[in-house]
């Protein structure tokens, strides 16, 4: 009784979530963001405002970078990928076999996105 209490509060967690649907998305990041932060955590170093280029590439470059390697999660997806060990490797195995697994299987329903327990 007590499995099917909780996955009925997930499934309303989820559904009344703002992120529904959009579980993970790359974080966004531009030079001028990362230029913005970095005025802010360090004030008396007296950062300029306009760049010499080869700050303005290494700015870029981090954001570039900070957009290929960070995610930003709903806070239900984050729980459930820290309390659940089996479902983390559920998504690793997901993503090794890409390719392999969407010729294999034909597509079920609508709910492509939805990873079940």
């Amino acid at each position: 009784m007590d499995d099917i209490l909780n996955e009925a509060y997930g499934i309303v967690q989820c559904k009344e979530c703002p992120w529904y649907k959009a579980c993970a998305m790359p974080m966004r990041f531009t030079a001028e963001d990362i230029r913005k932060q970095l005025e802010q955590s360090a004030p008396g170093m007296g950062i300029p405002t306009q760049m010499d280029m080869g700050m303005q590439n290494l700015l870029s470059s981090m954001a570039t970078s900070a957009q290929n390697s960070l995610l930003e999660g709903c806070p239900v997806f984050i729980e459930r990928l820290r309390s659940s060990s089996k479902l983390a490797q559920r998504l690793k195995d997901l993503m090794q076999n890409w390719g392999s697994e969407e010729e294999e299987t034909p597509p079920d329903n609508d709910n492509d996105d939805v990873i079940r327990l």
